[in-house]
């Protein structure tokens, strides 16, 4: 199956502002806690977030980093976005199809959440030399999967594996926190 088009998510932001309802959800909420608490204490020069939405992570993330861009595949939620982290220095949003566009830059935090079970097989694989060819020194990666059932080209699992396998060699699990729902995999390099 190929990865999803960026009609689909045209057509899911033109039905709802916030369809999976990450500004509301107490499930949403929990699971970006841990999300960030997977970072300890670190702070970040520069991050990057793939598949940002309406920024509700995002805002999150900002307050590690020294700067963050928030990338989406489509521009409808980017607006939100910007509106929530509106006053926050350093923070910026473009609209931008991973992996066939990347950002210029080296970043020392990447975040995938929620998006790479959106990708079929070959773009994760893409999208892991990507991500690999803009680590920083001591860089970490970070995934988060939902583990239901849906018709996208892969499960969160599977997602989440692919990715991992195509890193190897470069990156390793350091942690992991598998909930009812999701899972969350901190990687980062073999000497960290």
């Amino acid at each position: 199956m190929d990865s999803r088009s960026t009609e689909h998510f045209q057509r899911i932001y033109a039905s709802a502002d916030d369809p999976w309802g990450f500004g509301s959800s107490p499930y949403e909420r929990e699971k970006y806690r841990r999300t960030v608490g997977m970072l300890g204490d670190r702070r970040f020069a520069s991050g990057l977030e793939v598949g940002c939405s309406i920024g509700v992570l995002s805002r999150m993330l900002a307050e590690r980093c020294e700067r963050l861009l928030g990338l989406d595949i489509v521009e409808q939620p980017l607006a939100a976005a910007r509106a929530r982290c509106e006053g926050m220095p350093g923070v910026a949003f473009r609209q931008m199809r991973v992996p066939e566009a990347w950002p210029d830059g080296r970043f020392d935090l990447l975040v995938f959440s929620e998006v790479l079970y959106f990708l079929s097989p070959a773009d994760i694989d893409r999208c892991a030399a990507r991500a690999l060819g803009a680590l920083a020194a001591d860089a970490v990666v970070v995934l988060v999967n939902w583990l239901g059932t849906s018709d996208d080209p892969c499960s969160g699992d599977e997602a989440a594996d692919r990715f991992i396998a195509a890193t190897r060699g470069t990156l390793r699990v350091a942690a992991r926190d598998r909930q009812p729902g999701y899972r969350l995999d901190l990687l980062r390099g073999l000497g960290g």
